[in-house]
């Protein structure tokens, strides 16, 4: 109980310092950073799992409501840039395989699943059962989603001159009950349906499915209200910064510096692809960005939903990144020699 009271309260610290000094995405970056702080200077945290989760069904309606048959025909002209993402997901493969075994000495197993921008749950099992390290796995993928998610948002003022301070939705007063609720039904309704049949991303995907069916059935109308973004925002952050908690000086300097080098390989890999899309006109530069970065999918829908941009764009091409590297993962794996 202690650990959750203290990662609710360190959350909540960092929304009050980002809120302070005027910084960008005060509900998710602050919970991020300050969580991250304080497990590094040694403060006993836990998220709550089933609350994140619910939090996550708050994005996936958010997603599914904002679907029309225009954007829905839209997606059929994506597939020029869809079938770059099974190449640039290879590429991640390969070269973090590489990068984690020549220059940190980790075995295949960990390398390799550490390399991979798949779910963090989905790695670790897929890492445990081939024999890697799932201590390194887990402050691996967390420390991707955090360097991506924080970067992002700087890169996406500096460069495109993003306005990230829009409110992600209208008031909750403004919306009639009979929307929220069925937002509330969408949530919980798809989720639980897609957890049974064993639908991966089944908190954000099956919210996403069924928000959306009812949007081009003009039942649900309205995406949810700014709170509920904001709270869903919160417990996310809250998750990727508690990540860290009982992290080590050793873990840092091998771990989590190994990491931050191949975020790095990343962020240029990314920069490079979304270059390519723009040259050679396949689509507007701010979301081949976010479509392409390899950060949680749960994070950059917040990104996608705050600026604007195209969310069937975003999301096809992240669903797309998922389903690769679910499948294809101890796949590649075998083929490679490396799963015992």
């Amino acid at each position: 109980m202690t650990g959750y009271i203290a990662a609710y309260g360190v959350a909540a610290l960092g929304v009050l310092v980002f809120m302070a000094f005027d910084l960008p995405l005060p509900w998710l970056l602050g919970p991020i950073i300050a969580c991250l702080v304080a497990a590094l200077l040694g403060v006993p945290m836990t998220a709550y799992k089933p609350v994140s989760e619910t939090m996550r069904t708050i994005l996936g309606v958010a997603v599914g409501a904002t679907f029309t048959t225009t954007l829905l025909a839209s997606m059929a002209g994506m597939w020029p840039t869809l079938l770059m993402i099974p190449v640039m997901t290879s590429l991640i493969g390969v070269l973090g395989v590489l990068y984690f075994q020549r220059l940190w000495g980790f075995d295949f197993a960990t390398s390799y699943y550490g390399a991979m921008p798949g779910g963090l749950q989905d790695m670790l099992i897929f890492g445990e059962e081939a024999g890697g390290d799932v201590r390194a796995l887990s402050l691996i993928h967390a420390t991707r989603v955090m360097v991506i998610v924080v970067a992002l948002p700087f890169l996406l003022t500096l460069v495109w001159d993003a306005d990230l301070s829009n409110p992600p939705g209208v008031p909750a007063a403004t919306i009639e009950a009979s929307q929220l609720a069925w937002m509330v039904f969408c949530g919980l309704v798809g989720w639980q349906v897609a957890k049974r049949i064993g639908m991966f991303g089944a908190s954000i995907l099956g919210p996403l499915l069924l928000a959306a069916a009812l949007a081009l059935a003009g039942v649900l109308e309205n995406r949810p209200p700014a709170e509920a973004i904001w709270a869903a925002q919160f417990f996310i952050g809250m998750t990727v910064g508690c990540k860290y908690a009982g992290v080590t000086m050793k873990e840092v300097r091998t771990d989590v510096t190994a990491a931050l080098g191949f975020c790095l390989i990343l962020l240029v890999l990314t920069v490079i692809f979304a270059e390519v899309i723009h040259l050679a006109d396949l689509a507007p530069p701010l979301e081949t960005i976010l479509a392409f970065a390899p950060g949680g999918q749960a994070e950059l829908t917040i990104l996608a939903l705050i600026v604007g941009a195209d969310m069937a764009f975003v999301v096809a091409h992240h669903v797309l990144r998922i389903f690769v590297v679910i499948l294809g993962a101890p796949l590649f794996a075998r083929v490679l020699g490396g799963d015992k």
